[in-house]
């Protein structure tokens, strides 16, 4: 690589490669969601689960290896750091969720979880919209509305967990009661995780803007 090819600063490369994480975030939400749509074979699509747990972390390590090459980047360095962070943080929570079910055998669907996967989904879609806009500061505005409306979600989720908890004392008893506050508890942190990306995207465009 020569001198200039150095200096450029390679906003394509930084921002696609956020974006194909963000991808893969949608992919582990997707599978979620499918997991609880038809509650079977559930250590086969825990599997699958960790298989795009794993390739999201290959993203996050090739975007730090990019960053390490890299003299100059469109935005902060430390802002491509913390959404590479953040977005493998919420598939980490999704996966851990699915092998919980998968481990422990859960015959059915925790209280709340097919609901919390829904919002976890309906957040990662949000977001990747939310990475794709960054490249191009002028969409500020609608990244602001995607936070808003990501961290209303996260509300949601923190009111659905509370009543699935509150119901599992009724109905279950203390082992099962563990098993299921665990897997909604993860549920739960997967779409605080959301909102910790829909931060940065905040703080991102009122940076540069």
């Amino acid at each position: 690589m020569g001198l200039r090819e150095w200096l450029i600063p390679r906003e394509k490369e930084f921002f696609d490669m956020l974006e194909a994480q963000a991808a893969i975030v949608l992919r582990g939400a997707e599978a979620l969601v499918r997991l609880y749509g038809d509650y079977r074979d559930v250590a086969g699509k825990a599997a699958e689960i960790k298989g795009i747990e794993h390739e999201g972390d290959q993203q996050v390590h090739a975007i730090y290896e990019a960053l390490n090459r890299t003299f100059i980047t469109p935005i902060d360095r430390e802002d491509i750091q913390a959404l590479a962070s953040d977005l493998d943080n919420i598939l980490d929570m999704i996966d851990a969720a699915a092998s919980r079910a998968s481990i422990y055998e859960v015959a059915e669907p925790s209280p709340g979880a097919p609901e919390l996967a829904r919002i976890v989904l309906a957040q990662v879609r949000a977001l990747r919209r939310g990475v794709g806009l960054i490249r191009d500061l002028t969409h500020a505005e609608e990244v602001e509305k995607l936070a808003i409306e990501i961290n209303r979600l996260e509300n949601e989720a923190d009111a659905t967990m509370n009543r699935s908890i509150a119901g599992l004392f009724k109905t279950h008893g203390p082992v099962e009661i563990m098993k299921h506050k665990e897997i909604v508890e993860h549920l739960e942190e997967a779409t605080d995780r959301c909102e910790d990306v829909a931060d940065h995207l905040s703080d991102i465009v009122a940076k540069y803007r």
